[in-house]
């Protein structure tokens, strides 16, 4: 467990972590153990009216209660360990509360789980989480699809619109029709229709603004050609007169 904690103006910030295993220690600390319930047992005996005292039948039938709800809570607390520990190497997503009631999610995967006062704690990104705290188990393949169509379709966002492009967004078109050639069935399942359409879009007018940028540059070069021809036959009538003036000199 991480011992830094962060600091935001000069006061020190309750991490998700910490805001977890606060909460887990409050539960603990209010439930009700054989210890607390030995200690209402001897408070009873202490205070009980000596005109009708309490039965020794009725003290071992309170005691045998207590006896069922504390295996019963041993028996949710090895379930929750035989859980957490089925959590181990896969991935996550971990809900907590601040004090002030901001809540936090924190995703990642599961390193190692420990188990404390019948209490299982998730260790991820080097912290502890209460299991209780558990929000979300994913799948690893489900999760890299679902990234990769989040990060495919803002940057689809990120692009003007289909009229207004030009060939400074070509490698991003080109590059985002590679992406998406790429993927599995699966991975394009994550990604809208009307996105695939937009794309289709863009691709489609970006083969247009290259086949006119392509015309211009061979208009370019004819105009080139041309003006290198005319200065050339300029020179040439020049030094074909230049010739003449000197024969006829002569």
């Amino acid at each position: 467990m991480s011992l830094v904690a962060p600091v935001e103006d000069g006061k020190i910030v309750e991490t998700s972590s910490q805001s977890s295993l606060k909460r887990a220690n409050s539960s603990n600390n209010n439930e009700m153990d054989k210890d607390a319930f030995l200690q209402l047992l001897v408070a009873q005996m202490k205070y009980q009216d000596p005109l009708e005292p309490t039965s020794n039948t009725e003290y071992i039938s309170q005691y045998a209660q207590f006896s069922q709800v504390e295996q019963m809570q041993n028996m949710a607390g090895s379930m929750n360990l035989q859980r957490a520990s089925q959590l181990v190497g896969e991935q996550v997503r971990v809900k907590t509360t601040s004090s002030s009631g901001d809540t936090n999610y924190v995703e990642g995967k599961v390193d190692y789980v420990a188990y404390e006062n019948g209490k299982a704690y998730l260790a991820i990104n080097e912290s502890l989480y209460s299991i209780d705290d558990l929000d979300t188990v994913v799948d690893l393949e489900y999760l890299e699809a679902y990234n990769m169509a989040v990060d495919w379709v803002v940057s689809l966002n990120k692009l003007p619109s289909v009229a207004n492009i030009d060939l400074s967004n070509a490698e991003t078109i080109d590059q985002l029709k590679e992406t998406y050639d790429a993927m599995t069935d699966y991975q394009k399942s994550f990604i809208a229709s009307d996105k695939v359409k937009d794309l289709d879009a863009y691709v489609e007018k970006l083969k247009e603004v290259r086949e006119a940028a392509e015309e211009a540059e061979k208009a370019e070069e004819s105009d080139e050609a041309d003006q290198t021809e005319e200065t050339d036959g300029s020179d040439a009538a020049d030094e074909a007169g230049s010739a003449e003036e000197t024969d006829t000199q002569e």
